[in-house]
């Protein structure tokens, strides 16, 4: 074993995966990891051959960790793998190499091993039952309001994902914004165009149109909103906005938001 500090999981699972057990834990940080040596040996693997494996990947062998597994015997430390990686690694088995007996085994492990684990870590499902998938196709009240909550919960996460990556290319454009305004600044001509408040103005209102549309199509919207800008008022910075034209500038977006959503003015 490595003289890396082992990991101290604040709770240890016993996974019913079929005929099989495959224990899990979870660390502090909310970070499933798998032990492997269990699942290769329990598939006739040499553990010796997939440890070497695992360490010439570069992927893995970054990824890998030590935990203290609680065992008969009393704590174990363990290489594992977090479950994100466990397909990847399981993948890098070739089934059409291994005993016969065991291809079977090894190919439902490729299948199926990390959506079973991930759900008896997400919403406490501990067995790998074979009928599930046919219960959930039986229309049953229950099974229609176990979709909807899935189906929820996978909208409520994208939506999660989505508004952080929104907020983060906003900051972005925050930064970016701020440098022009100092080269435009030192370079520019404040008679002929719009005030930098004015300007800030402008871009705050494109950003809340873009950022309504991104929401609703779940594609980058920021560019397609400056092009219609640009192309409408025959420019190629919002701060380049002839002054006389801030107000229809700013009418113009205020209609477009409204479109989109129909709340107050900016």
């Amino acid at each position: 074993m490595s003289d890396e500090k082992a990991l101290v999981p604040v709770e240890q699972k016993i996974v019913e995966f079929y005929e099989d057990q495959v224990t899990a834990v979870r660390l502090s940080s909310g970070e499933v990891f798998i032990p492997v040596r269990p699942i290769v040996e329990g598939l006739g693997l040499d553990w010796a051959a997939q440890t070497r494996r695992i360490n010439r990947d570069p992927i893995l062998s970054e990824e890998k960790g030590v935990v203290v597994m609680a065992t008969p015997g009393g704590p174990q430390d363990m290489l594992a793998l977090p479950l994100d990686y466990l397909s990847g690694f399981l993948f890098g088995i070739n089934a059409n190499r291994v005993k016969e007996e065991v291809r079977d085994r090894l190919i439902r492990y490729q299948r199926e091993c990390y959506k079973v684990l991930a759900e008896a870590f997400s919403d406490g499902r501990l067995t790998a039952n074979p009928t599930f998938s046919e219960l959930l196709e039986s229309g049953s009240p229950a099974a229609q309001a176990y979709k909807m909550a899935r189906a929820m919960m996978e909208l409520a996460r994208n939506q999660l994902l989505l508004e952080s990556r929104l907020e983060t290319h906003g900051m972005r454009l925050d930064e970016h914004d701020r440098r022009l305004e100092e080269v435009e600044a030192t370079l520019g001509d404040s008679g002929r165009h719009v005030t930098p408040d004015q300007a800030m103005q402008v871009s705050q209102a494109v950003k809340t149109v873009a950022m309504k549309l991104s929401i609703a199509s779940r594609r980058n919207e920021y560019g397609g909103v400056y092009g219609e800008l640009y192309r409408k008022f025959g420019i190629t910075s919002y701060k380049q906005l002839p002054a006389a034209k801030f107000n229809e500038a700013m009418r113009w977006l205020n209609e477009w938001r409204e479109s989109i959503e129909g709340d107050a003015p900016f």
